[in-house]
C-alpha cells in the first residue's frame, strides 16, 4: 500500500471512530500495524503471548475503565462476575458474556484500540469477535497478522512499494553505502519495520534486535526477559530504551522484540525466570504456568497444579484454556495419567466446537493403554461436530452399540450422550430401515421414561412413521413451563413428526431463555425449526425474519449444516413470495451446503423450495421432477420424515404434468391412519386431487370440514374451485376462489393469489369492489371489534400477528375505518349484514 493509502486509511479510521463499528488492520509483523493504531486516541490493550492461557484476561484489560458492572442486569452482571472471577457461579454461555460486554461498551461509547489481538486467549477472541459484529455507538479497532474476528471487515496492509521503500531508507539511513543499501532494499521486501532497523546490524530482524540486546548490560538483559515471559521489572531500562528495544513507559516497542529476547536466552536462563516468576506471584493459575515452564523432566506435581487450573478455567467459561492447561498437565505427568487428562481435553475441546484440537490430542492419544470408556470417546468425540455429518466418523450403527455398552459398563450419562448424537444422524443422513429398527430396540433399553422430552425427540429422529403417533401423543401431555432446553427438543420432536403448529409453539417458548442466557448456538437451531414449521404453516410474513435471524446466528456459531437449512427456507419463502430470481440463488447456496455431506433435510428443503417456484411460474413438470426426489430413497434428497410433508406439492404438480399414476403410488404408500396433523392434511388433499370426478367432490369437503390449518385450506379451496368450474359449476366454485384469492393475498404468495383470480374470472366473476369483506376477514374484523390484541386473534385463528395485521390493513378501508375503536360500529352498518 502507498503511504497516499496509508492516509486514506487513516481518514477511514477516524470516520470509524466517530461513527462507531469495529475494525481489524491484518498484515505481516513490521508492515505498520501498530504505526497505524497509534494514530488514534482511546483505550490501548496489547495482546500478551504469556497470557494467552489465562481465561478473560484480554477481556477484563478491555472493559477495565468502562467495568460499571451495576449498571448490568442481574444476569449479564452475573456473567461478567464470574468470567472474570469476581465471584463464583456456573460458567455462563460466551454469548451471554458478550452482550454484557457489549452492553458496558455501548453505553461508556469508548474508542478500544486492541494491538496484537491474536495474542488475547481465546475465550476474550471469542467475546471481542461477537461485540465486534454487533457494535455501533462504540468503536473497536485492532490488528493482528492474519483477521481474527469472522464477519468484521479488515484492513489489509501491503508492503511498501519499491520507490517508497528507498524513500524510507534513505530517510533513516542516509549514509548507508550502496552494497548494504541494496541488501537492506531486498531483505525488507518493503516492510517498513525492516528498512528501519535492519540498516544497523543484523541479517534478520530478530537476529537485529537480540543483538542489540547481547549488547545491553546482564541486569537489563534479565530484566528484558522477565518482562518477556510475563513478569514486571523494577530495573532500569533506561539502556534498553536508547537500544530502541523497549519505550519510556517499559514496554517492548514491538512484539518481535519479545520473542527475540526469550529466543535469545539459553533455556536454562528461561527456566529460572520462570521459577522466579512463579514463586513471585500470588496468582494460582500464573504460579502453575510459570511452574510448567520452570520443569526440566517429568513433574506430577505441576501436572496436578495445571489440572487445578483447568478445572479453575473451566469454572470461568474458559473452555480453549483449560484445554491447553490439559495438555500440558498431560505432557508434563505420569504416564498413567496421559490418556485421562488429554481425553478430558478432548471432551472440552469438542464440547467447544474446537475440531481442530480434538483431532490434534486423538492422535496424541494413539498407542495409549485406554480403559472402555476411554476407548468409547476415541471413536464418538469425532462425530461431536456438525451433528455428526461428514466423512471418516462413525455412523449410527457402530455408535448404538456404543452407547449401549457404555450404559451396561454402568456410564449412563455418556451413554445418553452418545444415544443423542445417534438419533441427531438418523435426521441428517439415512441409515436405513434395519439400522434404525436397531436402534429403536436399544432406546427402549435405555433407563430413561419414555416420556422424557429427550427420549420423545430421539424417538421422533429415529422413528418418525413407526412411532409418529405416540410421539403426537407425548406433545399434547407436554407443557410450555418447561426450560428452554426441553422446549426446543420438543419443538424439534414436533417437526419431525409433521405437528408444526406444536413446533412453533414450543420453538417459540424455548428462545427467549436462549437469548437470556446468550445460548446463540441453541437459539439458532430453535430458530430454525420454527421457520420450517411456520413456512409450512404458510406464514411467511413471520417465517421470513426467523429464517434470516437463524442463517446469521447458525453462520457466528459455526453450524454449516443449520446454515444450510436455514438458507433453504429462505429459498421456500422467496418461491412462496414469487420471488424466483432469489429463491434460486438461495436454494443454490443451500445445496452446495448439503451437498458437502450429504445433509439430507437441507437438500429436501432445496427441492421442496424448486417444486414450489416451479409451480409458481407453471412449470408443472419441473415441480413434480424437484419434489419427486424427496421420495427417491436412492436420491441425497430423500429424507424419511419431511417426505411425508410434501405431499401437496407432489401431488399438485404430478396432476398437471401427466405423472398423475407415478403420484398415487406414493400416496399409496403413505396412505394410513395418522395422529400427524400435516401428513394427515397432506393425504386428504392429495387423495381429492387424484380421486375420479364421481367421489373428488366427497373428498374435497371431507378436506374442508377436517379443520387444517388456513394455508392448507387455501390450497384445497383453489384445487376444489377449479375442479367445480371445470365441472360446468361456476356458481358454487366462486366462493371456493374468492376465498382462495384472498387467503393468498393476505399470506403474501403473489404467484398462487394470481392462479386463483385466473380461475375466478374464468368462473365468470370479476374482481369486484373494494367494499366486500370475505368470511375470514369478518371473523377478524369482530374479533378486533371486541378488543382482542393481534396475538390474540392469531392464536385463535392459528395465524401470526403479522398476517392479522395485514388482514387489517385491508379491512380498515373497507369498512371505512382508521381506528380500531371504530370497528364497532362500522360492523353494525356493514351493508346490513352484520348486527
Amino acid at each position: 500500500m502507498s503511504l497516499v493509502g496509508r492516509d486514506r486509511e487513516r481518514e477511514r479510521l477516524a470516520a470509524l471512530v466517530d461513527s462507531g463499528g469495529a475494525l481489524q488492520i491484518v498484515g505481516e509483523q513490521g508492515v505498520g500495524k501498530s504505526a497505524l493504531l497509534s494514530r488514534l486516541d482511546g483505550h490501548l490493550v496489547a495482546g500478551v503471548e504469556a497470557e494467552q492461557d489465562l481465561p478473560y484476561a484480554g477481556l477484563h484489560q478491555v472493559l477495565h475503565p468502562f467495568l460499571d458492572l451495576t449498571a448490568l442486569p442481574g444476569v449479564r452482571r452475573g456473567a461478567l462476575e464470574v468470567v472474570l472471577g469476581l465471584s463464583d457461579g456456573p460458567a455462563p454461555p460466551v454469548h451471554l458474556v458478550g452482550l454484557a460486554a457489549l452492553e458496558l461498551l455501548s453505553a461508556a461509547r469508548p474508542v478500544v484500540l486492541v494491538d496484537d489481538a491474536h495474542w488475547l486467549d481465546r475465550a476474550s477472541l471469542d467475546v471481542l469477535g461477537f461485540v465486534a459484529r454487533r457494535l455501533r455507538s462504540a468503536a473497536l479497532v485492532v490488528t493482528a497478522q492474519t483477521p481474527v474476528f469472522a464477519g468484521v471487515p479488515a484492513l489489509s496492509l501491503e508492503p511498501l512499494a519499491p520507490a517508497e521503500s528507498v524513500a524510507v531508507l534513505d530517510a533513516v539511513a542516509p549514509e548507508l553505502d550502496a552494497e548494504r543499501r541494496s541488501w537492506v532494499l531486498a531483505q525488507a521486501a518493503g516492510n517498513p519495520l525492516a528498512l528501519t532497523e535492519l540498516p544497523f546490524g543484523g541479517d534478520s530482524l530478530e537476529e537485529t534486535f537480540a543483538a542489540r540486546a547481547s549488547a545491553l548490560p546482564a541486569e537489563v538483559r534479565e530484566a528484558l526477559l522477565v518482562l518477556a515471559l510475563g513478569g514486571g521489572s523494577d530495573a532500569d531500562l533506561a539502556p534498553a530504551v536508547e537500544a530502541r528495544l523497549a519505550d519510556r513507559d517499559g514496554a517492548f516497542r514491538h512484539p518481535l522484540i519479545r520473542s527475540a529476547i526469550v529466543r535469545a536466552a539459553g533455556v536454562a536462563e528461561r527456566q529460572e525466570v520462570h521459577r522466579r516468576l512463579a514463586f513471585a506471584t500470588g496468582e494460582a493459575d500464573r504460579r502453575a504456568w510459570h511452574l510448567a515452564g520452570a520443569a526440566t523432566g517429568t513433574d506430577e506435581n505441576v501436572a496436578c497444579l495445571l489440572e487445578k487450573t483447568a478445572d479453575r478455567a473451566l469454572q470461568r467459561g474458559g473452555a480453549a484454556s483449560a484445554v491447553s492447561a490439559l495438555e500440558r498437565a498431560a505432557a508434563l505427568g505420569e504416564a498413567g495419567e496421559r490418556a485421562r487428562r488429554l481425553l478430558r481435553a478432548a471432551e472440552l475441546a469438542a464440547e467447544a466446537g474446537r475440531r481442530d484440537d480434538v483431532e490434534r490430542i486423538l492422535l496424541d492419544v494413539r498407542g495409549l493403554d485406554l480403559t472402555a470408556r476411554e476407548r468409547a470417546l476415541v471413536t464418538w468425540l469425532p462425530t461431536a461436530f456438525d451433528d455428526g455429518v461428514g466423512e471418516g466418523v462413525a455412523g449410527p450403527g457402530d455408535l448404538v452399540g456404543l452407547a449401549e455398552s457404555v450404559v451396561a459398563g454402568g456410564d449412563v450419562e455418556l451413554g445418553l450422550r452418545i444415544f443423542w448424537s445417534v438419533a441427531m444422524r438418523c435426521f441428517w443422513v439415512e441409515p436405513g430401515a434395519a439400522v434404525r429398527e436397531r436402534i429403536a430396540a436399544v432406546a427402549r433399553r435405555l433407563p430413561i421414561d419414555p416420556r422424557d422430552p429427550r427420549m420423545l425427540a430421539m424417538t421422533a429422529y429415529v422413528c418418525p412413521v413407526q412411532q409418529g403417533d405416540a410421539v403426537v401423543a407425548g406433545l399434547r401431555e407436554a407443557r410450555d413451563e418447561c426450560d428452554s432446553a426441553t422446549l426446543r427438543l420438543l419443538g424439534s420432536a414436533a417437526l419431525q413428526v409433521g405437528a408444526f403448529t406444536d413446533s412453533v409453539r414450543f420453538s417459540l417458548a424455548a428462545q427467549g431463555g436462549f437469548r437470556a442466557q446468550g445460548q446463540f448456538g441453541l437459539l439458532a437451531r430453535a430458530l430454525a425449526v420454527e421457520a420450517w414449521s411456520r413456512t409450512r404453516l404458510g406464514d411467511i410474513a413471520a417465517a421470513a425474519p426467523v429464517a434470516e435471524e437463524a442463517a446469521r446466528l447458525a453462520e457466528e456459531t459455526c453450524q454449516p449444516y443449520m446454515r444450510g437449512l436455514a438458507a433453504a427456507v429462505q429459498a421456500e419463502i422467496a418461491a412462496l413470495r414469487g420471488e424466483h430470481e432469489r429463491s434460486a440463488e438461495l436454494a443454490a447456496e443451500a445445496e452446495r451446503i448439503g451437498l458437502a455431506a450429504g445433509a439430507r433435510p437441507v437438500l429436501a428443503t432445496v427441492q421442496l423450495a424448486r417444486s414450489l417456484a416451479a409451480l409458481g411460474e407453471g412449470r408443472y413438470a419441473d415441480a413434480f421432477a424437484a419434489v419427486r426426489r424427496v421420495h427417491d430413497p436412492v436420491d441425497p434428497a430423500y429424507q424419511l420424515a419431511l417426505r411425508r410433508y410434501v405431499l401437496p406439492e407432489l401431488v399438485e404438480a404430478a396432476t398437471r404434468s401427466g405423472h398423475a399414476d407415478e403420484a398415487r403410488k406414493i400416496v399409496e404408500e403413505l396412505d394410513t391412519a395418522t395422529a400427524s396433523p400435516a401428513l394427515a392434511s397432506g393425504l386428504r388433499y392429495a387423495r381429492a386431487l387424484l380421486a375420479a370426478d364421481e367421489e373428488a367432490e366427497a373428498l374435497f369437503e371431507a378436506a374442508l370440514d377436517a379443520g387444517s390449518s388456513p394455508w392448507d385450506r387455501a390450497r384445497v379451496q383453489l384445487a376444489f374451485g377449479a375442479w367445480l368450474r371445470r365441472q360446468r359449476r361456476a356458481a358454487q366454485a366462486r366462493p371456493h376462489l374468492k376465498a382462495a384469492a384472498e387467503a393468498f393475498e393476505a399470506f403474501g404468495t403473489r404467484d398462487w393469489a394470481g392462479r386463483a383470480r385466473e380461475e375466478l374470472r374464468a368462473s365468470g366473476e370479476s374482481r369486484g369492489g373494494t367494499g366486500d369483506l370475505t368470511e375470514h376477514e369478518l371473523t377478524i374484523a369482530r374479533m378486533a371489534a371486541d378488543g382482542l390484541t393481534n396475538k390474540e386473534i392469531g392464536e385463535r385463528l392459528h395465524l401470526s400477528h403479522r398476517t392479522v395485521s395485514t388482514h387489517l390493513h385491508r379491512i380498515f378501508p373497507k369498512l371505512g375505518v382508521t381506528a380500531r375503536a371504530e370497528l364497532k360500529q362500522a360492523l353494525v352498518t356493514y351493508s346490513g349484514t352484520v348486527t
